[in-house]
């Protein structure tokens, strides 16, 4: 955020901004005539921390004439910049860095003071501090650290627990909103550091290119580099063309899409205040611009961060969650309940279970039943098609739960084998390892696990083979052997053997799972 002096109005302001200054360099704002500076009036001062004299504070004490707008930039030359009166320079590395401050005049003049500094020995420590170890890896790690949006909410609940205790601080009707946590990417009141208006869903953002970005932090040459699949980036419509200077090519209600493809920067970490302050040059973002380049590190571990941005010109919190790229994966689903549910189907009128058909052509359907006389005088029976395709089958799996076999493990069905298939040809078989070639007279049921990669590996069979051909038979599959297993979520029924190209049809009613 930007120091202007405070005394013109907004219209005027904003007059003016085209002419005196570059968008990234205005927050405040001031009334009065317009006033230039010169390079003579620029001063500050430069303070030695007592801590190392490799860090620095520099503060302005230009004297500003009254009624005018002006903007403070500083530029430390160590990649970092500023905006404020006062900023802070790291300098861990030994070398020469010239340091200018640039106050801008509304009437497009510019004034400049330039100091330069030499430090004859490193001084690592300004980077060997917790926060820079927990984002880079530490000096060690030549390659970085990389990071990238909690997409999937992994982290978002560690990272609520972790701040609740910060509550407290907060006055008893704000504390609701303080480090409200609710996912990656969250807004909340300003100042409450939490996402108590909308915090995102896991994957909510998954039409952006934004899950993309890769967020390198390099501890040698406090380096960053920011890699993304295609050349769009997003943030705030407030401000992300008047603050950070993007340039916006569509807007959706209160996000804007910009051009933006990442690139190499620089970064610093101010651990001077209440939370570290990361702060990024150029036009760097961490991935959603809102309206600053300076993120408050509220939470940070080796694997997981938390950042907040002070939307000064939406009065906004804006909060982050980061964790390191190996970490975000989809959680996976929670494991299916067990449950004894009763299933049945007679086929009449309307569907009751939902069965999937494979390889089984299309006149595999409801039918009139083909011998309506005992044990089976049912109007309509389903007529299985096995086709020419090795594993013809019909199955049903549940959708939300697992079969409790200990209550539950009983299958009957009523099946109709007709004499005219074709059971004596030796048809093409799936491969070497398929030793039957014929269609035969019977009916396999077998239970499988559907989540398995493989399903049929995990599956439990029984086959009533040799059946006898033109009546009506009512057959039972007791799977109570494997009560134990609590996998099952998927019934197959399968005609005719499997792995030959052999056809025919073949009926079935009145199917219960019991």
């Amino acid at each position: 955020m930007k120091n202007i002096i405070k005394k013109q109005s907004w219209i005027l302001l904003l007059l003016l901004l085209v002419a005196a200054c570059s968008p990234q360099e205005l927050d405040d704002y001031s009334l009065g005539k317009v006033a230039s500076i010169t390079d003579e009036q620029v001063t500050f001062t430069q303070t030695v921390s007592p801590t190392s004299d490799n860090m620095i504070t520099f503060t302005s004490t230009t004297q500003l004439p009254g009624n005018g707008v002006y903007t403070l930039r500083w530029d430390l030359g160590n990649g970092s910049s500023g905006n404020k009166e006062t900023a802070v320079g790291l300098y861990p590395f030994a070398g020469d860095y010239t340091v200018t401050l640039s106050i801008h005049s509304a009437d497009g003049v510019i004034a400049r003071k330039s100091v330069a500094l030499s430090f004859a020995d490193n001084d690592f420590s300004l980077v060997d501090t917790p926060a820079y170890r927990n984002l880079t890896g530490g000096a060690e790690n030549a390659e970085g650290k990389t990071w990238v949006f909690d997409q999937y909410n992994n982290f978002a609940a560690e990272v609520a627990e972790a701040l609740k205790p910060l509550k407290d601080k907060y006055p008893a009707d704000e504390k609701a909103a303080a480090y409200d946590i609710k996912g990656h990417m969250g807004l909340g009141p300003q100042g409450s550091r939490g996402q108590n208006w909308w915090g995102a869903g896991a994957n909510e953002k998954s039409h952006w290119e934004m899950y993309s970005s890769k967020f390198t932090f390099i501890q040698e040459g406090v380096q960053l580099k920011i890699e993304k699949e295609g050349n769009n980036g997003y943030g705030r419509k407030a401000s992300s063309a008047s603050v950070g200077g993007f340039t916006v090519t569509n807007t959706d209600v209160d996000d804007v899409t910009f051009n933006y493809s990442g690139g190499d920067y620089t970064f610093s970490i101010d651990e001077s205040g209440e939370f570290p302050v990361l702060t990024l040059t150029g036009n760097a973002f961490m991935g959603y611009y809102a309206g600053s380049q300076d993120y408050e590190i509220i939470y940070q571990t080796d694997k997981v961060m938390a950042l907040r941005v002070n939307n000064t010109v939406e009065g906004q919190d804006w909060v982050f969650v980061y964790c390191i790229e190996e970490l975000n994966v989809e959680a996976p689903a929670p494991p299916k309940e067990l449950k004894a549910i009763p299933l049945s189907e007679d086929f009449e009128g309307d569907k009751i279970l939902t069965f999937a058909q494979e390889d089984m052509g299309d006149v595999s359907r409801v039918v009139d039943n083909p011998l309506p006389l005992p044990i089976n005088t049912s109007d309509k029976v389903f007529r299985y098609w096995k086709s020419t395709a090795f594993y013809s089958n019909l199955s049903f799996t549940a959708p939300d739960y697992k079969f409790d076999l200990t209550t539950q493990n009983k299958i009957r069905v009523k099946v109709y084998i007709p004499s005219y298939n074709d059971y004596t040809t030796e048809n093409n078989v799936d491969g070497e390892w398929i030793s039957n070639r014929k269609l035969l007279p019977q009916l396999a049921i077998k239970l499988q696990n559907s989540e398995h990669g493989s399903p049929w590996e995990t599956q439990t069979e029984i086959v009533k083979a040799d059946l006898e051909k033109d009546k009506w038979l009512e057959l039972e599959f007791d799977f109570s052997g494997v009560a134990n297993r609590t996998d099952y979520d998927r019934i197959v029924i399968q005609f005719g053997a499997e792995g030959h190209a052999g056809s025919g049809f073949f009926f079935l009613d009145d199917f219960k799972f019991e």
